[in-house]
Formats: structure tokens, sequence, C-alpha cells
């Protein structure tokens, strides 16, 4: 028996929410919209007490307020000071870890790497890449879209850009399992899995150091600020984050792609006859799956739209609801594939909005593009076999398709 299945389940969302329970993770939706209508701040006195907010004015108002939230600990944990993480304001993945003045520094380091040119550069790389493992699946007919390929394509792309080798992109699925999903677990337990992952970190730096390429590790380790090279904690931070929200956000967004293209005939259609609204098309998957919620700890005791929180509280910060609230969109509960007024949330709010954003769309656009060409018609094979992941990244882990004639 797993840590999740040995939880309490949950009774009431509203008082005790926890977004590894088993409903939470299958379908989240009916809970934000139910929650949205009669909290709208959501409590638990799990992972030592925290809270959700629902509505995308309520998020947005949290992400843009660095005076009274901190993005320390990104990740709700069991412990919010666990041992050995990096001070603030720097964090232990900056810059999404850093609180200002520090956060403008570290965020202009990287924002270059993740230009509009850059990731253009990139996209005859991710498409051989897609071709490749779509190759890859041969004539067979039934096969699952997310360990066969959706898996495959970000790491690819990120493990590349950080000049780690092919070979351990399997590594790179279990750093993102032990970073994302295995949040449950004591932090006895926890922390000391970590040491794979930093020893794998520090010998890719040493060989950085002594075979320097033209890649963004040896960027990270050459780049200097007011004279002086960043510290080898806040390259180390930088690398995990660049790994795991590089990996994981894409993943899941191509994989919830596929799956709703799957279970909507009609848009899978219009999409092959209409390739030009692949842009539309792209930013409401973003938008309808976003993917991502994100964390922060109350800094100091205050109220927030007459709830009491209290210094250290977590805040999930629930992007994903947020883009589905009808006070923000029009039909926020419809999947419209050219709905043309679209400025979701998926990306983030605030100071700490996604750097990566161009690469994740022009990879999801991609990775899209050359699946439905290869296969312009395809369903479900077994329904209740599709499995999400759990956390605070959500997307499917199993997708068992059907290539239909």
């Amino acid at each position: 028996m797993t840590d999740i299945e040995a939880k309490r389940p949950v009774r009431d969302f509203a008082t005790d929410w926890d977004h590894t329970d088993p409903q939470w993770v299958h379908d989240p939706y009916p809970i934000w919209e139910d929650l949205r209508e009669r909290c709208p701040v959501a409590h638990t006195d799990r992972y030592g007490g925290g809270w959700f907010p629902t509505t995308h004015e309520m998020v947005s108002s949290i992400a843009n307020d660095t005076e009274h939230f901190t993005s320390h600990q990104v990740v709700v944990i069991q412990t919010k000071n666990p041992e050995g993480a990096p001070p603030a304001p720097m964090g232990g993945a900056p810059p999404i870890t850093s609180d200002p003045p520090f956060h403008q520094i570290a965020r202009r380091l990287i924002l270059p790497a993740f230009a509009p040119g850059p990731v253009n550069a990139l996209e005859g790389q991710v498409r051989a890449l897609c071709v490749k493992h779509l190759d890859a699946l041969g004539e067979v007919n039934e096969f699952d879209a997310a360990t066969n390929y959706a898996q495959f394509i970000s790491p690819g792309v990120i493990g590349k850009m950080l000049g780690f080798p092919e070979s351990d992109e399997d590594l790179f699925r279990e750093f993102v399992h032990l970073v994302l999903d295995l949040v449950d677990l004591e932090p006895a337990v926890r922390i000391p899995m970590f040491v794979p992952m930093a020893e794998y970190f520090t010998a890719q730096i040493e060989d950085h150091v002594a075979n320097p390429r033209d890649d963004f590790t040896s960027y990270l380790l050459n780049v200097e600020v007011n004279g002086e090279k960043l510290s080898p904690e806040h390259v180390r931070g930088t690398m995990v984050l660049t790994l795991v929200a590089g990996i994981d956000t894409t993943w899941s967004a191509i994989g919830s792609a596929i799956w709703h293209l799957a279970t909507h005939a009609e848009d899978l259609a219009r999409l092959v006859a209409e390739p030009t609204l692949m842009t539309l098309a792209v930013e409401e998957f973003l938008r309808f799956y976003a993917p991502v919620t994100m964390a922060r700890l109350v800094k100091e005791d205050l109220d927030f739209y007459g709830v009491a929180m209290k210094k250290d509280d977590w805040i999930l910060l629930g992007f994903p609801a947020a883009n589905r609230d009808p006070e923000a969109f029009v039909d926020a509960d419809k999947f419209i594939i050219d709905r043309a007024v679209n400025r979701h949330a998926a990306f983030g709010l605030g100071i700490h909005r996604c750097a990566g954003s161009n690469l994740a769309r022009m990879e999801l656009r991609v990775a899209i593009e050359e699946f439905i060409a290869r296969y312009p018609k395809f369903e479900l094979a077994d329904p209740s076999a599709v499995t999400w992941a759990q956390g605070q990244v959500r997307g499917p882990r199993s997708i068992p398709l059907r290539v239909v004639a």
C-alpha cells in the first residue's frame, strides 16, 4: 500500500482539501467549481496547514503580491522549511523560488535562452524528435500515447539544452517523479532520496567545467553578475528548475491535448482539416488543461478575503482553477478550439510567469502537429485505463489509443 492509498479520504474539500486525493487526481474540475461557489478559499490542516483560492481574481492577487507571500517553497510538502534548503531570497531553484530583489537578477539571467529567436531555432530539432518517436511505433494500431510519445518530447529537448546525455532520460523522469509526485513522504524518508539527484547534477557540473560546450549549463557556469560568477547553489538550482519544470509541464500538456483529441472526435477532425487553427487550439489546450499549480507561503498573519491566514501557511495557487472561472472567461467550462480571446494563466501570473513559455508553446504545437499528421483519426482504446499524475503538475500518465482507419 502506498502512502497515498493509506491516507484518510477527503470528505469535504472546503475544509480538508488534498491535491493528492484520488478524487482530485482523477477529476479536479467539479471539485473546484463547487469550491468556487461556496468557499471560495478552501482550507486544509494537512501539510501543516494551507489554503486553496479558486477564483481568477484571488489567484492573480496572490501571484502579484510579493509583500505578503513568499515563493521560497513552491511545492507543497510535509515540511515548510526542509533541512538544508537554501534560504530566501534565492531559494532552492532560482528564479522560481526567489523573492525580490534577487528574483529580478536571477530571472534576467535566463531569459535570453528562452527568447523567441533561440526557441524558434529549436523547432527543427523538436520536429525531428517527434518524428523519431512516431517512427519507433511502427505499424501498431494500439499503443500508449503517454508512455510511447508524450513523455519523450520534453526530456529530449531539455536534456539537450542542458547538455546532458540522451541515455539519462529515464533518470530525468525519476527526478520529476521525486520532486513533484512523492510529496506525501515524511522528510526523513523523502530528503535522503534526493542524494542521487544531487550527485547527478554535481557530476554534470564537473563534466561541464572540464569540458565546456555551447549549452545552457556552460552558460550558467560562465555568466557573471556584477563581475562575479554565480554561486554553485545558484547554478545547480537553476539546472534543477530547468530540468524538472521544463519536462513535466510540457509532457503533461502534450498528453492532455492528445487525450482531449482522442475523446473529442469533432475537434480532432477540425484540427486536421483546418491546420491554421493550431495556434488558437494550443492556447485553448493550455487554458482548459493547464497543468501547473504553484505554492506560496504566507509571510505574516493577514486577512485575505475574509479568511485568517497565518504565517507559514501554504497557498496552493490554482492557475488551472482560475482558467475555468466564469467571471474571467466566457463559457469557461467549455473547450472552444477557436477561442479568440484567451488571456489564460497556464503559465502563471505576476513576476514568476513561466520564463519558458515560448519553448513550451512550440513543443506543444509541434508535438500535436506531427501526431495528427501521422494519425488523423484515433480514439481511446480503454477509457478506464487512463491515469493522471498526482500533485501540482497534472497530466495523463497513460493514454491507451486505438488508431482508426
